[in-house]
């Protein structure tokens, strides 16, 4: 039977949808099912690369199950300027610092004081191109079409922010954060705190509970699926 988890790590240019869609046409080949069911536990953004949890078969019911894990990313930011999507995928431009100064390079002094200040419990604004619903529509949809999205902060709690790495203009850090966490929000609120911008440049995802990428496979060379699905007792029954 071809039910349980499957560990891939999603190409950077592929949206979390494009993987579920290339995996279920992999498991139709393999099961000759003409629908099998794959589904997956919580999206990455198209640019963002790592570790997705896909559900497949019966596993699909217990989605929610694993989607409500904590999560641990490597990020890379960029100071001075700053995104409409919060990454690379939107228009970039340079930052006006609300100082009205000319654009400094912070020090790594400074850096490591303002990033402490981020991690505990804090209130974070997802940005306007996110997947959250407002109104019964996709936020993103909204403000691609040019419409005002204006979404309430929510708590959230970062774990840790480790492996600081600065050489301007920028940033790569080590950070656990809970679900729910945008890592790009938190990108931008590092840079609006330092008074320079910044931008998500890359994003990857290590862990996901205690799944993590050592176990990952590849979609290139992803066959005979059933070999590796992963079982989890279902804590239920």
């Amino acid at each position: 039977m071809f039910d349980g988890l499957l560990l891939i790590d999603k190409p950077s240019g592929w949206t979390s949808f494009d993987v579920v869609a290339k995996v279920r046409g992999i498991v139709k080949r393999e099961t000759g099912l003409k629908k099998p069911k794959v589904g997956h536990t919580g999206t990455l953004d198209p640019l963002a690369t790592g570790l997705l949890v896909l559900t497949v078969g019966s596993y699909c019911k217990r989605a929610q199950e694993f989607s409500k894990l904590d999560k641990v990313y490597d990020v890379t930011m960029k100071l001075g300027l700053t995104s409409t999507t919060g990454d690379a995928e939107g228009v970039i431009t340079r930052f006006n610092p609300v100082t009205g100064l000319n654009l400094v390079k912070t020090d790594k002094s400074r850096l490591e004081a303002v990033v402490e200040e981020f991690v505990g419990e804090i209130m974070q604004t997802p940005p306007a191109y996110s997947a959250i619903k407002v109104n019964g529509q996709r936020a993103y949809k909204l403000a691609r079409a040019g419409q005002e999205v204006v979404l309430e902060p929510r708590q959230t709690t970062i774990y840790s922010i480790d492996n600081l790495e600065y050489t301007y203009p920028e940033i790569r850090f080590t950070t656990k954060v809970s679900s729910g966490t945008y890592v790009r929000s938190l990108v931008e609120d590092i840079g609006k705190a330092l008074d320079t911008g910044a931008y998500m440049t890359a994003l990857r995802r290590r862990t996901i509970g205690e799944f993590t990428d050592e176990n990952m496979l590849q979609i290139s060379e992803l066959q005979d699926v059933d070999k590796h699905l992963i079982q989890i007792p279902d804590v239920k029954s």
